[in-house]
């Protein structure tokens, strides 16, 4: 499998899980049909959209391939009709965003290494493409953006940990496939447990801030 193909799989992975993530934030707010389909391309396209601006690929993805757009407004449709009872939106919310933050750190970092930036830039993206959409997402729907709320559970910092581990393994020779599926596991599990235990990152003073 090309790396190429993996990168495709993933955005495509990821674009499905963060546009479901915002299709169930908009349920959690009332919105109606309309308002679920601009959560969920916002959630599922801004990070990519800021990543290949700055990158100086465009016109961005999102407006030259059909599928960056269809595979979000499928997961609006679907999360409009199968949605889980309203008591529980959040944490599922928080989970299909887990997903996501996984899957587009990898796809982010690899589309930075590959467009020629050194480690640290490509870091840099990938953390923005995987936590540029669910800003977005949340300033839409009225919410504090969980990056900057004070009691949010380590949110870039995982995404940059994935990011770390595909910017150090690029060009040692490891299976691509492997290296990326491994990174995203590794990312939404470390959501996952930090938000379990609600692990936050020091500030001054001794408090907790985001990250």
């Amino acid at each position: 499998m090309t790396a190429g193909t993996v990168l495709r799989i993933l955005e495509l992975v990821g674009l499905y899980t963060f546009a479901t993530s915002g299709a169930l934030m908009a349920v959690h707010k009332g919105f109606d049909v309309i308002g679920m389909l601009v959560l969920a391309l916002l959630t599922a396209l801004g990070g990519g959209i800021l990543r290949d601006l700055i990158i100086g690929d465009t016109p961005p993805a999102a407006f030259t391939e059909p599928l960056y757009l269809v595979v979000p407004s499928v997961a609006a449709v679907v999360t409009f009709f199968v949605h889980p009872v309203v008591r529980r939106l959040r944490l599922t919310v928080l989970v299909f965003d887990a997903a996501g933050l996984g899957l587009f750190c990898v796809t982010g970092t690899l589309k930075a290494l590959a467009a020629g930036l050194g480690s640290v830039p490509a870091v840099l993206l990938g953390v923005m493409t995987a936590v540029g959409g669910g800003v977005l997402r949340d300033i839409t729907a009225r919410e504090a953006p969980a990056l900057l709320r004070v009691d949010t559970d380590l949110y870039a910092i995982p995404a940059a940990a994935g990011a770390v581990v595909i910017a150090a393994t690029h060009g040692s020779g490891l299976p691509l496939p492997v290296v990326a599926t491994g990174a995203a596991v590794l990312v939404f599990l470390f959501r996952i447990v930090a938000m379990l235990r609600h692990w936050t990152a020091p500030r001054a003073g001794g408090r907790a801030r985001p990250a």
